[in-house]
């Protein structure tokens, strides 16, 4: 009898992680290894010093999943084809945003796939010391059997096989960041003084909050969500789902994200060993958080990574098909022509052995730059009443719209700056 009461247990938490929808995707595009990457290294370097960047870029993340996904309910239109339909000079702002997000994504891909072969390295390194003067051959290896897998999968092209993959990944990433949080922690008053507004006053340390704004309030995740919710067969009649689909999706983008800044705060902020190599990640945190800590929080990062290579490989096609149609059509000759691009360009950090974490952190900088644009566009077609009746977008929303909006040319400004300084 127990037995099944386990099962059924077990049935309903299956089914309960399943029913989530196209939120999913939106978690897949942010917590990458990119998002993770950031945190780390936030959390290593700053302790919580970030945590209100991280919490304003998810209440105003939120904000634009439910902007564009009831648009897309209430229009049947997508983001980039209604811009070119109904916007002035729409055609030239959709081409900037296709071009600024694949060209930002598919930077990013190239560092998650570097940071996920690494991992998987070290994981293999564990069990066969003898890697250890192989490491360049074998990390090459490994990213080139994990993006052709990819691609096969993405053969297989259908948004619900697409969806249960990434819940899979985003289930096991999930419970092992918050797993990891509940052994190695910060202290409660360094998390109080993370939500007062502050930047920290050293080399680096505008470029790490224009990522956590480029890895968080990532473009890709609102634009995409209109093909998304489409895919999912949901209409006018979903609205509310619709509304706490993206509430509960930027909600565990905060929690998850803040687990991994505070894992990272507590275990390695103190010792003064701030995280820039993915090696450095496995030797400081083993002695603190111990073997069990560690196997968990990187598995957690793998699955990130991999969680993150099918949104980054999506990103263009799903972008070029909004554009043309409205309709993204994953068995077309262009679909798998642009994924195979995609493929290729990911092996280059794998094949040069660059460091993939400053990849990363230089590629989340590029994603902020189309973050206004993407903003101003969406807060013209809410608040058309030819296209939206009385659906039209109400006084808080517009309120939270402007106050996004100004949020993203801060940080864009903030970019800028970071990456001049940089090169």
């Amino acid at each position: 009898m127990t037995e099944l009461v386990k099962k059924s247990i077990w049935k309903k938490i299956l089914a309960l992680v399943l029913a989530f929808g196209p939120g999913i995707f939106a978690i897949g595009y942010t917590i990458g290894t990119g998002s993770v990457t950031s945190m780390i290294v936030a959390g290593s370097t700053y302790g919580m010093q970030l945590l209100w960047v991280l919490l304003l870029s998810c209440v105003f993340s939120g904000l634009l999943m439910f902007a564009y996904g009831n648009f897309a309910l209430v229009t049947g239109e997508t983001a980039l084809y209604a811009f070119k339909k109904h916007l002035k000079w729409g055609k030239l702002i959709a081409i900037l945003i296709i071009l600024g997000i694949s060209f930002g994504q598919w930077n990013s891909l190239m560092g998650i796939l570097g940071i996920s072969a690494n991992i998987i390295f070290e994981i293999f390194l564990i069990y066969f010391p003898n890697l250890v003067g192989y490491q360049y051959e074998s990390v090459l290896a490994i990213a080139i059997i994990v993006i052709i897998v990819f691609y096969m999968l993405l053969m297989v092209g259908k948004y619900a096989f697409f969806e249960k993959i990434l819940v899979i990944f985003v289930t096991i990433m999930g419970l092992s960041f918050i797993i990891s949080l509940f052994m190695v922690y910060p202290l409660p008053i360094e998390v109080m003084q993370g939500l007062v507004p502050s930047i920290p006053k050293v080399e680096g340390g505008q470029m790490m909050v224009a990522a956590f704004v480029g890895t968080t309030m990532a473009a890709a995740t609102f634009l995409s969500r209109p093909l998304f919710v489409k895919g999912k067969g949901w209409t006018k009649k979903n609205l509310g789902q619709q509304k706490k689909d993206a509430i509960i999706a930027a909600c565990l983008v905060f929690l998850i994200s803040a687990s991994v800044m505070a894992v990272a705060s507590g275990a390695l902020f103190h010792q003064g060993q701030p995280v820039t190599k993915v090696l450095d990640m496995v030797n400081t945190l083993e002695p603190v958080a111990g073997k069990f800590a560690l196997t968990l929080f990187f598995f957690g990062t793998l699955s990130a990574g991999l969680s993150s290579i099918f949104p980054c490989l999506l990103i263009a096609p799903i972008l070029l098909a909004d554009y043309q149609s409205g309709e993204l059509d994953t068995n077309s000759k262009q679909f798998k022509i642009i994924t195979a691009i995609a493929c290729l360009f990911a092996l280059i950090v794998p094949v040069f052995g660059a460091n993939p974490i400053e990849m990363q952190i230089v590629s989340q900088v590029l994603n902020v730059f189309v973050l206004p644009l993407v903003i101003f566009g969406i807060m013209l077609l809410v608040n058309n009443k030819v296209l939206m009746h009385k659906y039209k977008a109400g006084i808080w929303l517009n309120i939270g719209l402007t106050a996004a909006l100004f949020f993203s040319c801060v940080i864009s400004y903030n970019g800028i700056i970071a990456l001049l300084d940089y090169f």
